[in-house]
């Protein structure tokens, strides 16, 4: 079957490397961009790459960046008196130097640079940016506005949130492959990410609610929500700011009627529901989930 993934940070990420070992090249990521920025003169693509690494496997075991990595150039630059906040390892840093390199010296698009980053890793499912166009999501906090790597890194997602804004949505529109994807496939998963900050830039994108309502595949949402906790990042504290409660009830409101059905711990009675194990601690465990979360969009089509 053709899958495709919608994910953003860690949990859209772990579920899309235990599909990619039942699917291989028929599996296409879609990842959320509003979390890109520039850092020391690269062109940094957190959520394309996390999910990267996992596929490749190169992930580290702190669940971000490239195993082994090392840290010297950061190293450096703060010995130079730079304010080198965000730790960018040296392989991470090469990464991103030639994706910058490939897109300003050779004028490839966002898709087809991370297209030739991905595959000189190694991989052989999609990974595509959600749009060639810069979408900046925002946080504000304190009265003040902050880029997501700010509020995410350097504050440690501890302070306020009052308002979160896409700068730059209006003028974006998702890519050419991903909506040829989303045409084609039999099943289309939105993974266990966080549904504000890392799913919403993708859905709220001109055009892609409409995409994904006329695919013909059913849309299945997993829930980044196990055992009534979140595991990683300020998914209560977006969901709050939306006024929406931290269960799969409010992840299932925050899609709205995006949902064909829905896969969680929890008991869901409002839609179509597989209620069965979500962590993804493990190998096995994240390649169980995906296999069942594939039988059940299956039983939906």
């Amino acid at each position: 079957m053709s899958v495709v993934l919608l994910s953003g940070g860690s949990g859209g990420a772990k579920l899309g490397r235990g599909l990619y070992e039942l699917l291989g090249e028929d599996l296409t990521i879609v990842a959320n961009t509003g979390d890109d920025s520039e850092f020391y003169g690269a062109a940094v693509s957190p959520d394309p790459d996390l999910v990267t690494y996992w596929l490749a496997d190169r992930i580290d075991d702190r669940g971000w960046g490239i195993a082994g990595d090392t840290f010297a150039a950061v190293e450096m630059l703060r010995e130079l008196g730079a304010d080198a906040w965000f730790h960018l390892g040296d392989r991470d840093l090469a990464v991103c130097l030639e994706r910058r390199r490939l897109r300003e010296q050779e004028g490839l698009s966002a898709t087809a640079a991370h297209a030739r980053l991905a595959a000189a890793l190694g991989v052989t499912a999609r990974v595509l940016p959600m749009s060639d166009q810069p979408v900046h999501t925002r946080i504000r906090s304190t009265g003040g506005w902050l880029s997501l790597q700010e509020y995410m890194v350097r504050e440690r997602a501890s302070v306020p949130i009052e308002d979160i804004e896409l700068a730059g949505i209006a003028a974006a529109a998702p890519s050419a492959e991903a909506l040829a994807a989303l045409e084609a496939a039999s099943a289309i998963i939105i993974g266990p990410s966080n549904p504000v900050i890392s799913i919403g830039p993708i859905i709220s994108l001109p055009g892609m609610r409409e995409a994904l309502a006329a695919a013909p595949a059913p849309v299945v949402g997993v829930s980044p929500i196990v055992a009534g906790e979140v595991v990683k990042g300020p998914t209560a504290a977006c969901l709050a700011w939306a006024g929406l409660p931290t269960n799969a009830s409010g992840v299932i409101a925050y899609y709205g009627e995006l949902l064909d059905g829905i896969v969680s711990d929890e008991q869901v009675d409002a839609i179509a529901s597989l209620r069965c194990e979500t962590l993804m601690a493990s190998a096995a465990q994240r390649r169980e989930l995906a296999e069942r979360v594939l039988e059940f969009a299956a039983s939906l089509s």
